[in-house]
């Protein structure tokens, strides 16, 4: 927004303040005249020359000009500028976030803005032989990049300029694409596309406007077919939304079977070296008893003969021998400790 400029000195009026005074004084005072005019014409110039000073605030840029001609941008702070008539300047506030409605005014549409063809493809492809009419609502968003180009170089930057570049922008973008985008999942790729056909045209104006966000406010189908078209954003809404559903329950579910496939393999290795390692000692043993069976059989054999019945023999409660043989037995008091020692020809 402009800022109110500080009211310039009126030199005319000076001036003829300055005459009616030297009239006073010009015909007396022996040479005090012509002091008292220099003195008040310095005054004056001072005055003049101060009036110059003005303060540029945070956010805002000064343009200034000479005999009405563009010379220098000042950004913030205390700042000096030829007073008029030789200089002027426009105090900017170029910071401020600006807003530009198009297809609606308030909450009043306006249909000659907002009623746009599509491009959509006939039966075999051709882009824009199968057009729809689209209803579409525009907000921009934008603040001043260039100082001197927004005052200077283009008329009314913010008023027809920007609605007439801003509704064409939408209209090409529009019209390149089928209706579905702008109804349903393109909505952030037209906005996009919109955006930067828009700042490409203010930038070939040199209007000095940046654009900040482009936002479709509302789009709607034509009414004989909206029932039909809300159907179909419903149903499309509804697919995403199983979509992301199904997504999440993928990301919950995988990682869990992952972590337990991976400690079924954890343990299967754990059970498969513990295998081993039985395996290994018991063959250990094996070749440790075959290796003492070998020097002392007799004896090695009577002795396995003996592990084996402790640990047949409680499990019994019958026992079987050779008559010509003497069992010797040593129960204990549940009969779970039995040892049969077989002796040869009767003798222990």
């Amino acid at each position: 927004m402009y800022r109110q400029e500080e009211p310039e000195v009126n030199l005319e009026k000076i001036f003829s303040r300055f005459k009616s005074i030297f009239g006073r004084f010009g015909g007396s005072g022996k040479g005090i005249g012509p002091v008292v005019i220099l003195v008040i014409i310095g005054v004056a110039v001072a005055v003049w020359a101060a009036s110059g000073v003005f303060t540029v605030n945070p956010g805002e840029e000064a343009a200034l000009k000479r005999f009405g001609a563009y010379s220098d941008t000042k950004g913030p702070g205390l700042q000096w500028w030829w007073p008029g008539p030789i200089g002027a300047r426009d105090v900017v506030r170029v910071d401020e976030v600006r807003r530009l409605e198009l297809g609606i005014r308030g909450d009043t549409p306006v249909l000659s803005e907002s009623l746009m063809i599509t491009g959509d493809p006939d039966e075999n492809g051709r882009p824009g032989e199968a057009p729809n009419i689209v209803d579409v609502q525009l907000l921009v968003q934008y603040d001043i990049k260039n100082l001197k180009n927004y005052l200077y170089k283009v008329v009314s930057p913010e008023g027809a300029t920007l609605k007439d570049a801003t509704e064409t922008s939408l209209r090409q973008v529009i019209g390149s694409r089928p209706i579905d985008d702008s109804l349903t999942d393109k909505k952030e790729q037209v906005q996009f596309d919109t955006k930067k056909k828009l700042q490409d045209i203010l930038d070939d104006y040199q209007s000095g406007i940046n654009v900040r966000e482009v936002k479709l406010l509302n789009v709607f189908a034509p009414e004989q077919v909206k029932d039909a078209f809300d159907d179909v954003v419903r149903a499309k809404e509804d697919k995403a939304k199983i979509i992301n559903l199904a997504d999440a329950y993928k990301e919950d579910v995988l990682p869990r079977a992952r972590g337990d496939a991976a400690k079924a393999l954890q343990d299967a290795e754990g059970f498969r070296q513990q295998k081993i390692a039985i395996a290994t000692g018991e063959a250990e043993r094996f070749l440790a008893i075959q290796r003492e069976y070998v020097k002392s059989r007799d004896i090695t054999r009577k002795r396995l003969y003996l592990e084996a019945m402790e640990e047949i023999l409680p499990g019994i409660s019958k026992i079987l021998g050779d008559p010509g043989e003497i069992i010797i037995m040593a129960p204990s008091k549940d009969r779970s400790n039995i040892v049969p020692v077989p002796v040869q020809g009767g003798n222990e």
